[in-house]
């Protein structure tokens, strides 16, 4: 009874319309009103006004369940690059969370502070990369991006764990490089022991959720949807559980123009990370050249 009171109440106007139809469908059947009785007309009248409003009903319920679908967009190829460049265009924040922040460190940061820079407005990044000292964590994620491009991108540079972790440190290095040229720029970074197989860019206007293979398809929320907070929510909650960075800790070195193999192992002592001892001078001079010059890297 509870079920078809709820019914009635979801249906009420179809059902009265239904019931007038009916009673003086006979009504006119057994000639009790006479065949050109007023009131057989007003009855049509009123069911057609009512099948009228249960079409509208049902039409405003459809716009509705379509502006909800439409807020979720499918994205793939060059229009997640244009995506993700509206979203930097009006941002006071980025939260990112992925592998090693290829992307983030050679595209996303720098346009973002460059914007931020000729507003003139503060900009709070926030990241969350793989721990580059986490061996057997950049060992799987190094096996993971090898499965995804397996047959093909043969001249692109292999994943393997020391790229990783080469990867992962210039993120760093390029987060407190811009930090040093920007001071309007405030970044927080966390370093997580566990790997993810999506990458999440939160802007101040919509959260992209990629693959991180590019040839899938990313989803897009805009800020007004649950699923935007819900996404918000998730990024502080595992940042909240990632090792932090203190990078206030390297604020009285300042970095150069061009920074040198010697001001990179001095920072990342500052920083209390301990590069590896299998990072000689060229490894160093590529991780600092993929933190202040590389551009559009994946990652």
């Amino acid at each position: 009874m509870r079920r078809f009171g709820r019914w009635l109440r979801s249906n009420a106007e179809g059902f009265l319309a239904l019931s007038i139809a009916i009673v003086f469908g006979l009504l006119v059947v057994l000639d009790v009103l006479g065949p050109n009785s007023s009131v057989v007309n007003g009855a049509i009248l009123l069911t057609l006004a009512l099948i009228a409003v249960t079409l509208l009903r049902d039409r405003a319920s459809v716009e509705k369940a379509l502006l909800n679908v439409s807020a979720v967009l499918v994205a793939s190829g060059p229009e997640v690059g244009q995506a993700q460049a509206e979203a930097r265009r009006n941002t006071d924040r980025w939260i990112f969370k992925g592998g090693t922040g290829g992307s983030l460190r050679t595209v996303t940061l720098p346009n973002c502070v460059e914007i931020a820079r000729q507003e003139r407005r503060p900009l709070r990044v926030q990241l969350e990369i793989i721990d580059p000292t986490d061996e057997d964590l950049c060992e799987e994620y190094a096996r993971f991006r090898s499965s995804l491009s397996a047959g093909r991108g043969r001249g692109k540079e292999e994943w393997t764990r020391e790229r990783v972790r080469l990867e992962s440190y210039a993120t760093i290095f390029a987060a407190c490089w811009h930090r040093q040229r920007f001071t309007f720029l405030t970044v927080e970074i966390g370093l997580s022991r566990v790997m993810s197989t999506f990458r999440w860019d939160l802007s101040a206007s919509c959260v992209i959720l990629s693959q991180e293979d590019p040839s899938g398809a990313s989803l897009i929320f805009e800020n007004d949807r649950s699923y935007y907070r819900a996404c918000n929510r998730e990024l502080v909650a595992s940042f909240n559980q990632a090792r932090r960075v203190h990078l206030d800790r390297a604020d009285a070195y300042q970095l150069g123009e061009e920074p040198t193999t010697e001001d990179a192992r001095r920072l990342f002592a500052l920083l209390q990370l301990d590069l590896p001892s299998t990072f000689g001078e060229r490894d160093l001079t590529a991780m600092i050249f993929k933190a202040t010059r590389e551009k559009d890297a994946l990652g």
